[in-house]
């Protein structure tokens, strides 16, 4: 049995892996913002948490600090896409994707590295938007600058922990049909579905960090 805290949680791929974890015996620590939908799998440590509020995210970590939780797989998830006009973005706009996206992702990392194994595995989810001289949507210069960030900042983190652990990897996905992918584009239909890649991205945190570490791998049937 392994020990997994996984973010953005409620709902889609995070929803997803934490189904698929418990079906398969594992132990769940999830977070988000409304937990109202994790309330209907049975064993799963759910809660409330707003990862882009640094302060709350410190305290929450501290906590399970003292109750001596051990992860051994941390899956940053969390996220919020905004599909706007360049022209009619704002500095909010763009803050309110970097305070979750990137932000949010390093103040969950940072409080919890000191409970991950180091042998663990932390994998940044972010997207093939955030990749260079890959074909980009319009409508999402704030939400795809946001993903090439974490896919630096992975690389970053793999480097300066990799003499003591844990491994850091990020996973660049395509389109996932998701409520967040719905919600930014009505009507478009993606090829994979949220359960399909939740099992992968749970083999992967469980497994990926034997072969890899800070690496950016597209995982996309398509372009974006």
């Amino acid at each position: 049995m392994k020990t997994l805290f996984v973010t953005g949680a409620s709902q889609g791929m995070g929803f997803q892996i934490c189904k698929q974890a418990i079906a398969s015996g594992h132990r769940v620590y999830a977070v988000s913002r409304n937990i109202a939908p994790l309330k209907t799998l049975k064993g799963v440590n759910a809660f409330t948490l707003d990862i882009s509020d640094e302060s709350s995210t410190l305290e929450f970590s501290n906590r399970l600090m003292d109750q001596g939780v051990k992860i051994d797989a941390l899956i940053n998830n969390a996220g919020t896409l905004r599909n706007l006009p360049f022209e009619s973005t704002t500095t909010a706009d763009f803050e309110a994707i970097y305070k979750v996206n990137v932000f949010g992702l390093a103040s969950v990392t940072r409080g919890l590295l000191p409970l991950i194994a180091p042998e663990g595995h932390v994998v940044n989810i972010s997207s093939m938007g955030g990749i260079e001289k890959i074909s980009k949507f319009p409508g999402l210069a704030a939400y795809s600058s946001s993903k090439a960030a974490v896919n630096i900042l992975t690389e970053l983190l793999a480097e300066e922990y990799k003499a003591t652990g844990p491994s850091f990897n990020a996973l660049a996905l395509g389109a996932v049909q998701t409520e967040m992918l719905e919600q930014a584009f009505p009507g478009y239909k993606a090829p994979v579905t949220a359960e399909a890649m939740g099992a992968y991205i749970l083999r992967f945190a469980l497994e990926g960090q034997h072969l890899y570490n800070g690496k950016i791998l597209p995982i996309s049937m398509s372009t974006p």
